[in-house]
């Protein structure tokens, strides 16, 4: 049972805080529901998509064994050390799944229609013939992809209504990107061996250090556009916060070049002290900025005429 448990990566559970950003976009944009309300939804919800993401994972572990054996930690993991069998993993999926659903219905439609596309993803992402996680670039582009879904999941817990700007989707979804594309430059470099790295990610035949690198930058910089047209349209105070989050991109790639970086394990990254730290200021930093208007940024959306 151990080994079962251990497979739905209970550990991961703490990558569905991406479900809060969301929250605050609704408290932004939407009308707010009442407090008690709010949180019966929230509880809920993160429950339902830790239940998700955990079903997700146990067919990701599964599929993966016959790749995890050339990697220098994955090998150890139980679907490739022990003998587990397979009707027991699917069974595993399948109550994880409903249960996952089953909550979600206790929300809302646009919840639980979400959560039936983050499903689906972990499918696309990982059964043949679809397996995207085998096709270089198009991995990174539909895993991060569960980013955005997070957002809507945290949106539909405020309300139902409506979906988000455009702009901040494409906006966490490329951020999301830029994190898993960064990912995998730690991963292939640690590895170190492009042959090897082939035989354990099937897209890394087609990636080098240099095309992780330069990719991951692309989705930063889509990333940082959307989020800027979000902000100057919503809250223009919040441009302020802008140079914190270029910051909090740029420290990120600093701490990919660590030797086993936290980078390759997201849900280990709690370790990195200054990166928590600074994360922590970003978040106080856009209270602040929500709490409080800055006429004086207005100037910067006016033409300056200059009369000669």
């Amino acid at each position: 049972m151990k080994n079962y448990i251990k497979i739905a990566r209970p550990d991961h559970w703490v990558k569905n805080i991406f479900i809060i950003p969301g929250v605050a976009v609704g408290f932004l944009l939407a009308e707010m529901p009442s407090v008690p309300v709010l949180l019966y939804r929230f509880v809920i919800g993160f429950i339902a998509t830790c239940l998700i993401a955990s079903a997700n994972y146990v067919i990701n572990e599964w599929l993966d064994a016959e790749f995890d054996k050339y990697h220098p930690t994955k090998k150890f993991r139980p679907v490739v050390s022990e003998n587990m069998k397979f009707s027991l993993v699917m069974l595993e999926y399948v109550i994880l799944a409903v249960a996952g659903l089953g909550l979600s219905f206790l929300i809302n439609t646009g919840f639980l229609v979400t959560e039936i596309w983050l499903l689906i993803m972990g499918i696309l992402y990982n059964v043949k013939p679809f397996r995207t996680k085998d096709i270089p670039f198009l991995d990174v582009i539909t895993e991060s992809i569960n980013n955005m879904i997070r957002l809507l999941l945290g949106w539909f817990i405020v309300t139902n209504t409506s979906v988000p700007p455009g702009s901040i989707l494409l906006g966490y979804w490329m951020g999301g990107a830029f994190l898993m594309g960064i990912k995998r430059f730690a991963e292939y470099r640690m590895i170190g061996d492009p042959e090897l790295a082939g035989r354990y990610r099937k897209s890394f035949e087609a990636y080098s250090e240099r095309t992780l690198l330069c990719s991951s930058m692309f989705y930063a910089f889509c990333s940082t556009f959307c989020m800027g047209i979000f902000l100057i349209k919503y809250r223009l105070e919040y441009v302020l916060a802008m140079p914190f989050l270029f910051l909090l991109f740029v420290y990120y790639l600093y701490i990919a070049f660590k030797d086993d970086s936290a980078v390759q394990k997201p849900e280990k990254l709690y370790k990195e002290k200054k990166l928590m730290a600074f994360v922590l200021l970003i978040v106080i930093i856009f209270i602040v900025l929500t709490a409080v208007d800055i006429p004086a940024l207005r100037l910067f959306q006016e033409p300056f005429l200059i009369e000669i």
